[in-house]
């Protein structure tokens, strides 16, 4: 008997091994079919897995949360709901509940508590500790671009203020005005692309300037600060050059007690501009202290949109770096508001549905983290077809679409346990070659870019004043018959 029950015990084992070995025989095949007909999402799915993982998610809020406690509900779970709503998957938070009501254990009402109450900081060091890591990746795959100021790290900053959203808070339902969330201030790396730090507040209201003291104690000895003139305020640069950190900054006349010194020098162009330069004495009256800093003059070849036909630029940088570089730096800041044109775009980084101002900087932040892997892709595409083809051809819209159609697939197709195995504990240089193994996979041209001309006004409406509505088949019918 004992015999017969060891031999129905082995073969029941064979049995098994053998299932085992058969399902993970279909899931490398699902794996290579996917990555082979959308890489992208391979790529993405990856990154997810090995640099934010759950553990490392939780922890990362364990470290930076003081109000919230962990509890049953993981704040990774939080994040990877969120995901699902910024990056188009699912069409709002309830949704993401619906369908995994299982997965969150807990009420729909717990899970709007536990967003409604993620501490800023929790949010800024989520994109400030990930993109470090990424940093890592993009560096390893040999993407890095050219630095904008040879031997400094070029940082572009600029603010963005949430729009008004739903008013589903009770306070708010009576309220005409919109409702403002918050704002915060990006910092961008010009050479990796990445958006390496955020600064955040809840008060809808507040200016940026109230940030700057935060933002000053986060930069670093060369680094080189470029912003919009709102950005120049006494305690600022000052605050910059006291940590030895650098600026490039659109002057702003009522908020410095300035004076011009010497004589203003043209000293080149920078394409049909002409820039001059001048020597600038800069006082900060609350503490007594005074410095000096190069203003580059710009005249513009044509006007801005204000009407502006000239720009002011001060700078602290030495005079090894040339007015007409410091120039063309300035010029690269509007990259930046391109981030922030992709976020409103091609991510869904201002839920409407999300009023609490916590809910809205998390969600900002987790836009930013998305916006970050997409840098990360496109850098692994520059490295395999060239940095000049990608910038000219990739749409960040298009690739966020792929993802956006094939994820639930995917995650379907590809247990978690394939993509642990894979790429929970892979380095950078690891991470690095597969992101190049599968750009090379990409078909670019179903990424293409439709860059759109200039805008031209709109014509006058003139006819139909009276009328409520009009037949589209006729009016195609009479320009057949006027043709």
């Amino acid at each position: 008997m004992d015999s017969v029950n060891l031999l129905q015990s082995i073969i029941v084992l064979e049995v098994s091994s053998n299932l085992k070995e058969a399902n993970m025989v279909v899931t490398e095949r699902m794996f290579e079919r996917f990555l082979k007909r959308s890489p992208v999402s391979v790529m993405v799915r990856a990154m997810l897995e090995n640099v934010f993982s759950p553990q490392r998610l939780d922890k990362l809020f364990a470290q930076n949360s003081k109000k919230q406690r962990l509890s049953r509900l993981l704040f990774s779970t939080v994040v990877d709901s969120m995901s699902l709503v910024v990056c188009k998957i699912r069409p709002s938070l309830h949704a993401v509940y619906q369908a995994k009501k299982k997965e969150f254990g807990v009420s729909v009402k717990s899970l709007y508590n536990k967003v409604n109450g993620v501490e800023p900081m929790v949010s800024e060091a989520l994109v400030r500790e990930t993109a470090d890591d990424l940093r890592k990746i993009v560096q390893a795959c040999g993407a890095m671009r050219k630095p904008l100021v040879p031997g400094y790290r070029t940082l572009i900053v600029d603010g963005n203020h949430f729009p008004g959203v739903e008013h589903r808070i009770e306070e708010l339902r009576t309220i005409r005005a919109g409702a403002l969330p918050g704002h915060a201030i990006a910092v961008l790396d010009a050479q990796t692309q990445l958006v390496v730090d955020v600064v955040a507040c809840e008060d809808g209201h507040a200016q940026e300037r109230r940030l700057l003291p935060q933002l000053v104690e986060r930069m670093v000895p060369r680094d080189v600060v470029v912003a919009d003139r709102n950005f120049c305020t006494t305690g600022f640069l000052f605050g910059l050059t006291t940590r030895k950190a650098f600026f490039v900054i659109r002057q702003h006349r009522s908020t410095l007690t300035w004076q011009l010194t010497g004589r203003r020098r043209r000293v080149g162009k920078c394409g049909k501009d002409v820039i001059y330069e001048q020597i600038v004495k800069l006082t900060d009256p609350r503490q007594g202290e005074t410095m000096y800093a190069r203003r580059i003059t710009i005249k513009l070849h044509q006007p801005t949109r204000d009407g502006d036909s000239e720009l002011h630029v001060l700078t602290n940088l030495p005079k090894t770096i040339t007015a007409s570089r410091v120039a063309d730096v300035y010029g690269k800041r509007w990259s930046i508001e391109s981030a922030f044109g992709e976020l409103a775009t091609v991510l869904n980084s201002e839920i409407e549905t999300l009023g609490h101002p916590p809910a809205a900087v998390l969600a900002f932040c987790i836009a930013l983290v998305a916006y970050n892997q997409l840098s990360v892709v496109k850098a692994a595409l520059r490295a395999v077809h060239g940095e000049k083809t990608v910038d000219r051809q990739v749409s960040s819209y298009y690739l966020a679409d792929e993802i956006a159609g094939t994820w639930r697939g995917l995650t379907i197709a590809v247990d978690d346990a394939t993509w642990t195995h894979r790429f929970a504990g892979a380095t950078a240089s690891q991470m690095a070659r597969f992101l190049i193994r599968a750009a090379k996979l990409v078909e670019l041209s179903a990424f293409q870019k439709h860059p759109r001309g200039p805008k031209k006004p709109p014509p006058k409406k003139t006819s139909g004043k009276k009328q409520k509505h009009v037949s589209v088949a006729r009016i195609l019918e009479q320009r057949k018959r006027a043709a």
